[in-house]
């Protein structure tokens, strides 16, 4: 095996141990510490948005990318997202969203992803996927200093906007860990927290038709779904994921798109 490769093993290896390690913390989330969070739904950011004839031509706008105008009012729609790429697997994914004309909503690492794959985020961005934040390293905000929280959301940021031309508007915490000090922040950098309310647990298995199953079990309207692009059983579990969403009449859509007429407003926190 040449050691190139030993090398992207031992990492992916070392991201996953990470990642289980925190996995029944992360389990628990719905039942601790986001069940007390002052949260958005879509259906409520939709709701609040103005409805005059000039604020509809702008919701429009917001709501329009390279797969078209989509109204999530009328719609039965979910937003699929993948968290902590880009990867040697995210090419592939991008081709099969391509291939069937669906857009995502991408939450990017800095450290050893943005850095390491710039030409996928670029290419995300134009083919008119919503690309957003991870933070530059995966460090559990509500554990770190407000400078260093700052410095996690900045980096990634200024590294997409080089390789974009766009600053990410939207970001999404490690775990879902957040706080009042991480809402007053992503207020002052302009940030919005996006949780989800569909998740595959990938990260604990590479069955794909595991996670397909898992995926197909919990959406729901207006769901918000969670997968990791970095492990090897996800990209294979997406077409058919989109095939038997599409087969019940969800449209798929962007992050935004879910939200419009309504838009994601810095410092809250959306999650259906």
């Amino acid at each position: 095996m040449p050691s190139s490769t030993r090398k992207r093993g031992k990492a992916a290896a070392g991201f996953r141990a990470a990642v289980l390690l925190a996995a029944a913390a992360t389990l628990l989330l719905p039942l601790t510490g986001c069940s007390s969070l002052d949260t958005t739904a879509p259906s409520t950011a939709r709701a609040h948005a103005a409805t005059d004839a000039g604020a509809g031509a702008g919701a429009g706008a917001d709501a329009k990318n390279a797969f078209g105008t989509v109204d999530c009012r009328r719609a039965k729609c979910v937003a699929l997202t993948f968290d902590a790429g880009p990867s040697e697997n995210s090419a592939r994914l991008l081709d099969i969203l391509k291939e069937e004309k669906v857009p995502a909503t991408f939450f990017l690492l800095g450290k050893r992803h943005i850095e390491k794959y710039p030409e996928l985020v670029t290419r995300m961005a134009d083919e008119g996927h919503e690309v957003a934040s991870h933070t530059w390293d995966h460090r559990i905000l509500t554990r770190i200093e407000p400078d260093e929280i700052r410095e996690e959301l900045r980096r990634p940021n200024d590294a997409i906007e080089r390789l974009t031309g766009r600053r990410p508007t939207l970001m999404r915490p490690p775990q879902g860990r957040t706080n009042e000090t991480v809402h007053g922040i992503c207020r002052e950098m302009g940030l919005s927290e996006i949780l989800w309310s569909v998740t595959a647990k990938d990260y604990t298995t590479d069955d794909s038709a595991l996670i397909e199953k898992r995926v197909l079990q919990q959406v729901s309207r207006d769901g918000i779904i969670l997968l990791h692009d970095i492990y090897p059983g996800t990209v294979p579990a997406v077409p058919g994921i989109i095939e038997a969403l599409k087969e019940r009449g969800y449209v798929l859509v962007t992050v935004p798109q879910l939200l419009a007429p309504g838009k994601a407003e810095p410092g809250k926190v959306y999650r259906p």
